[in-house]
């Protein structure tokens, strides 16, 4: 019963046979093996974008600092949601990585940056005055870390803002395949086509053993980014296990299949939650992952039992046994049938 994330599920059985295969013999380094040229070739393809700039990296973090420092100066400002990875799930990383960029925080219901509260925070800045942070670029979490999704024109609303104040806009799509999945678009329309100008696409919450890429549609900083990755230390000789990766994860739709199958279980898991009494969600389920309150004696014979998940806002397994605690359960392509019945189970007895 492991719910506590994807990041905990095994590696796709697809993946592990072209890792496998990669490894026969030898292949050119940093970057230049046969396969990355045609994973090149599948991205730019999948998303429409035959101009596209296309890397890889190992983490998300790299993916996410990459891409926010090729596009902004080290006095300008990052406008993101106060829930966003960027902001609290990366140790600082956007900010070390520009040079000292500042992380400006919005709020917004659901874990999406209101318009409302863009628009007036860049009002708020005064180009012409030295003394204060000025203008950079705006980063989008999809899925967000409340596991909902920014509808085709929610993010059009963003970046219609941002670009009118000539701001570039970043998605971080550590589970671009969920998103895309339950809002059921293409990535081109769930990116450039919606004014997104570069995009952290992942694939180590979703199957991998971990690689993500960096696609720039406007490929102007892609110089600066090879020389970013390899100054930060995340251009890896053996590229190719990255490449192979990413090919086998591209291939006759795998990644959908993946997060069709995360999804799923989710939808399943969420259903069994809502049959249970005093059970409510905190947000909407529209991915992979499910935030749920329910009696904390509910809890602590879950946990007795070895489920894995994680209590959120700072809760404790102590007090009243009927007071509600908030759960942050994810599922993952690997989640069984057989995990969410007996986790239900425990729940309902």
């Amino acid at each position: 019963m492991h719910f506590a994330s994807d990041n905990t599920a095994p590696v796709a059985p697809e993946i592990m046979a072209a890792l496998a295969a990669a490894n026969q013999g030898y292949a050119t380094s940093y970057g230049d093996d046969q396969i990355m040229d045609r994973v090149r070739d599948q991205i730019r393809a999948l998303f429409e974008a035959p101009n596209a700039a296309v890397y890889l990296v190992a983490t998300g973090t790299a993916a996410n600092a990459l891409s926010l420092a090729c596009h902004i100066n080290p006095w300008q400002a990052v406008f993101c949601h106060r829930l966003s990875h960027a902001e609290v799930d990366e140790c600082g990383a956007p900010e070390f990585f520009t040079n000292g960029a500042k992380l400006v925080v919005l709020d917004g219901e659901n874990a999406k940056i209101n318009p409302d509260n863009l628009r007036a925070a860049l009002a708020s800045i005064d180009a012409t005055d030295p003394h204060v942070i000025q203008r950079g670029i705006l980063t989008i979490t999809q899925l967000t870390e409340r596991g909902t999704a920014y509808s085709l024109n929610e993010i059009h609303a963003l970046t219609t803002i941002a670009r009118d104040d000539n701001m570039p806009s970043h998605l971080d799509g550590a589970r671009f395949a969920n998103a895309l999945v339950h809002l059921g678009c293409t990535p081109a329309e769930m990116t450039w086509k919606s004014g997104i100008d570069v995009v952290s696409f992942g694939g180590t919450k979703n199957g991998l053993m971990g690689v993500e890429a960096v696609i720039m549609f406007n490929p102007d900083q892609a110089w600066e980014f090879e020389l970013r990755r390899k100054r930060a230390g995340h251009l890896l000789s053996k590229h190719r296990f990255l490449s192979a990766q990413m090919g086998a994860y591209l291939t006759d739709n795998l990644w959908l299949d993946l997060a069709k199958r995360a999804n799923d279980a989710a939808a399943r898991l969420e259903t069994a939650l809502l049959s249970l009494p005093d059970t409510t969600l905190e947000f909407p389920r529209q991915g992979n992952m499910i935030f749920a309150r329910f009696p904390r004696t509910a809890h602590r014979f879950a946990k007795a039992a070895g489920a894995e998940y994680d209590l959120y806002f700072g809760q404790s397994m102590q007090g009243p046994d009927h007071e509600l605690l908030g759960a942050r359960m994810v599922t993952s392509w690997s989640t069984s049938q057989r995990d969410i019945d007996g986790f239900v189970a425990i729940l309902r007895g």
